[in-house]
């Protein structure tokens, strides 16, 4: 049974190794799969207590680990199981009012994917005030096009870099911005959304890069990008909405500062996960699809809609704004340290984006050198 004891370890390590603050893509992908390390260890758990071997000094050890290793594993997951506190207030049936409503999908539709009549049919089966699509072309914008007649307004982003992205509102969408924030590869689009009441919602649709070995090598450049806009956000006393796919999970180190320093709420907590990639792989899913929104929105419904071709499956999600739902919910409470580590955290992804743009600058310079390459 020497491979129980393999499985508790790697467990263990998994676990602490997590807790290492590096941002390095080796360390950071740790924080994804915490549903599955602890599904691993529960079974580890399980077999080292039938196990009939005996109970020498090693094997206490590790069960020892396992235990704290599985507890704080469960810490990180439990806010997004109904065994928690609601953070956000359902909207009762006696307080609903569509025109202080917003619906939104939003959908990572992966470039590569040409099933787009399945997205296409989920739009229109739902018809939300909103429809945010990522790693969208040019080829997916001309496949959209059977939807434009529903949303006048547009904000089209076409990369073939799969950081493209397109926003469709049936809403009016006035100060539209697309930023660059630290990369001019990686668009985000900041604009403002006038419900049928009136009232007025700064919405922030968002895909930075992941920490990965295909993508970037660390995570410092995706943690500021969001950072930057939680830090944005804390300053300005209006409704706001993020959404878009973070490439972060939603009990990450990053992501729970990010709420804090932008004083955002996550409708998931205590109601349950919604676990958005990989559609393809039913053991292998977390949570990488996100809508974030201010105090003074509750939730409506929430749901992940079908599968629609693409390794992420949709979010739909509708809220409702009011000031009753301003005055009975909280926001996380922020500390001088989150401060402290937000400024940080974005200072070095500032210091990273520019040079990485030297470097850039520097590798196109060299490229003219002596005449070897004629503009």
């Amino acid at each position: 049974m020497i491979w129980v004891e393999i499985l508790s370890v790697v467990v263990i390590w998994l676990t602490f190794w997590s807790l290492i603050p590096r941002d390095e893509w080796w360390f950071r992908g740790a924080d994804f799969p915490r549903l599955q390390i602890l599904a691993l260890g529960a079974i580890a758990f399980i077999l080292l207590i039938v196990w009939k071997g005996e109970w020498d000094t090693p094997r206490e050890i590790i069960f020892v680990a396992l235990i704290a290793a599985m507890a704080y594993q469960l810490k990180m997951v439990l806010p997004y199981t109904m065994l928690w506190k609601k953070q956000v207030k359902q909207v009762s049936q006696v307080q609903l009012d569509e025109s202080k409503q917003i619906s939104m999908i939003v959908s990572n539709v992966l470039t590569t994917n040409t099933k787009y009549h399945l997205l296409i049919e989920l739009i229109k089966k739902h018809q939300p005030d909103l429809v945010l699509t990522l790693e969208t072309d040019q080829t997916w914008q001309n496949e959209l096009a059977v939807i434009e007649a529903d949303y006048p307004y547009r904000v089209p982003v076409p990369l073939d870099n799969l950081y493209g992205m397109h926003l469709y509102s049936k809403l009016e969408l006035t100060e539209t911005e697309v930023k660059f924030i630290l990369s001019d590869e990686i668009p985000s689009i900041h604009t403002r959304v006038t419900l049928p009441s009136g009232n007025q919602v700064q919405l922030y649709c968002l895909h930075p890069k992941p920490p990965s070995p295909t993508e970037a090598k660390d995570s410092t450049l995706r943690d500021a990008e969001l950072l930057i806009v939680g830090d944005q956000i804390k300053d300005i006393d209006e409704s706001c909405i993020v959404m878009g796919d973070l490439n972060d999970v939603a009990w990450s180190r990053t992501t729970r500062l990010f709420q804090r320093i932008s004083g955002l709420l996550d409708p998931r907590v205590g109601r349950h996960f919604v676990n958005t990639f990989h559609a393809d792989y039913p053991l292998l899913r977390w949570s990488l699809d996100h809508v974030f929104h201010s105090t003074d929105f509750a939730l409506v419904h929430m749901e992940r809609l079908p599968h629609m071709g693409s390794d992420h499956f949709p979010v739909y999600v509708v809220l409702q704004t009011g000031r009753i739902f301003e005055q009975t919910q909280q926001e996380l409470e922020q500390t001088d340290e989150d401060e402290q580590e937000a400024q940080e955290a974005i200072q070095d992804g500032i210091e990273k984006a520019e040079r990485e743009e030297k470097i850039v600058t520097d590798e196109i310079a060299s490229d003219y050198k002596d005449g070897t390459k004629v503009p």
